[in-house]
């Protein structure tokens, strides 16, 4: 990405630091200008600088981000928008406390070694978050500028800040740690909270060895999101700095079938961090036939190189001409994205509630329109039909809306004699996921009715030494949430291990 800064006089970036110590994020001191402090009024008269992205046309066409994302003038224009109030609500509802009026100062000073470690200092992976988190939910929906204005583009300017920052260095930063503890971590699960415990135990010192059950790392972030929304590289270098920082993986090893928990409890404290990827079903006559996919099973294929998937798995989906996609959710618009760049005609997304209770992001719902799927609110499948073994249509029934349920969103309930059928050739189910509990057989590990495993507010599991955090704990949810989890847990875990060296130490002392 060229780099702007000197072009238009605003200082020069500076060399990318060392790897900082994480801390809790700072109390960003005032901008000044001239001696005089900002004038937030002027501030917000500053029109927003919109990010770039790939035409509706173009795109369906292609496997790319859609966005094309900042470059270094643009992005501190951009940033000078922050009014810096001193209330900061854009890092009270940070899941990961991000300092961002902080990173933001120092980015539209041009300092943008310092703005992206800002962001390094309470995240493993910015450019990931700046990509995938729902922050028109999150910073930027309690942005004060954008009580009157468009909020400032906190998510699009901290992906800028990592992607600078990675290119300036080579890569991710290394975890370099001051001192080999000899002591064993293992973490189950390569997804984003597994791979934020593995950088940060092994900058503590500590041996690293991470078990995968798909043939690479990145969980979620490689599995579950498409390409046209985080480039797979991003995934890549994550896992080589970690690599080269002596993290050891092993892939295609699933626990309590191919590692047992007995030789698990070798290791001297273990983090699970195995996600919820089972796919619920809804249990429809006709969900065996040919043509029907669990949304896992159609992204990866779709997505992914055969180099990454199990043989199972290495071939593309057939969509035929048209496609039906049921859910509510991210997971869902990515499906019927995926099915368009696939060469679909037509295709159909059915939920049972409206629009308003739809729990995803409205940016992927208007991508979506905007790359021509359908959407049939108030609707959802009652049956599958099939002809010699293969799908051709769906019958569905209209939904009305009745009392909120426990979520909070009034249930939908069917209407009488409003059935119909669509015709299709592939139909992806996106309902959401359950954790599953094979993994956990003999572990002696506590779990809810729902498969989830039962942990206190350090992370920490039923059986002494096992922490967990991320989906597996609070269900299927959002990268940052996951990151929160492992953050919640990292500190407990650090101190554990301290405890259980210091035992160790006095034992061999007394003889």
């Amino acid at each position: 990405m060229p780099d702007e800064t000197a072009e238009r006089g605003i200082g020069e970036p500076e060399e990318p630091p060392e790897q900082r110590t994480r801390t809790r994020p700072r109390k960003q001191p005032q901008l000044t200008r001239a001696g005089q402090p900002i004038d937030r009024r002027q501030r917000l008269r500053i029109p927003p600088h919109h990010v770039t992205k790939q035409t509706p046309h173009d795109r369906v066409h292609n496997w790319d981000e859609v966005y094309f994302g900042y470059t270094a003038g643009p992005a501190m224009f951009e940033a000078q928008r922050c009014i810096q109030c001193p209330a900061a609500p854009c890092i009270q509802v940070c899941p990961i406390d991000n300092d961002i009026p902080g990173a933001l100062a120092f980015l539209e000073l041009g300092k943008l070694a310092d703005a992206a470690a800002v962001f390094r200092q309470t995240s493993e992976m910015p450019e990931l978050c700046g990509r995938l988190c729902p922050q028109e939910a999150l910073c930027e929906g309690s942005c004060v500028v954008g009580k009157n204005a468009k909020p400032v583009a906190i998510g699009k300017l901290e992906a800028f800040l990592g992607d600078w920052d990675r290119q300036q260095r080579g890569g991710f930063p290394i975890p370099q740690p001051d001192l080999e503890t000899g002591q064993r971590v293992a973490i189950v699960g390569a997804g984003p909270a597994g791979l934020a415990v593995a950088e940060q135990m092994r900058a503590a010192g500590h041996d690293v060895t991470v078990f995968e059950a798909w043939p690479s790392a990145g969980g979620v972030l490689r599995y579950g999101i498409p390409n046209f929304k985080t480039a797979k590289d991003i995934v890549d270098e994550k896992a080589v700095a970690l690599a080269a920082a002596g993290v050891e993986f092993h892939f295609e090893t699933r626990v309590g079938v191919d590692i047992g928990w007995d030789e698990l409890s070798q290791w001297d404290a273990v983090f699970l961090a195995h996600g919820a990827s089972i796919g619920k079903r809804l249990g429809l006559e006709g969900e065996r036939l040919a043509g029907i996919y669990s949304a896992t099973e159609f992204l990866v294929r779709a997505n992914l190189d055969n180099k990454v998937l199990p043989a199972a798995l290495r071939s593309r989906p057939h969509v035929g001409r048209k496609v039906v996609v049921v859910g509510g959710g991210d997971t869902s618009m990515d499906c019927v994205r995926s099915a368009l760049r696939l060469g679909a005609d037509d295709v159909t997304l059915l939920y049972r509630r409206t629009e308003n209770e739809m729990i995803g992001r409205e940016e992927e719902r208007r991508h979506a329109r905007e790359e021509g799927v359908t959407f049939e609110y108030l609707t959802t499948p009652v049956r599958l039909i099939g002809k010699d073994g293969a799908l051709v249509g769906i019958e569905c029934v209209r939904m009305t809306l009745g009392e909120p349920d426990e979520s909070g969103r009034r249930r939908p309930q069917p209407m009488p004699g409003s059935e119909f059928v669509i015709d299709c050739d592939a139909f992806v189910v996106a309902v959401g996921y359950d954790v599953g509990r094979e993994v956990y057989g003999d572990s002696g590990i506590d779990i809810s009715d729902w498969g989830e495993v039962i942990v206190d507010e350090h992370g920490r599991t039923s059986r002494p030494g096992v922490f967990a955090g991320g989906d597996n704990v609070i269900g299927a949810d959002l990268v940052v949430t996951a990151l929160r989890g492992a953050h919640d847990a990292i500190p407990a875990m650090l101190t554990y291990l301290e405890e259980l060296q210091t035992e160790r130490a006095l034992a061999m002392a007394a003889g």
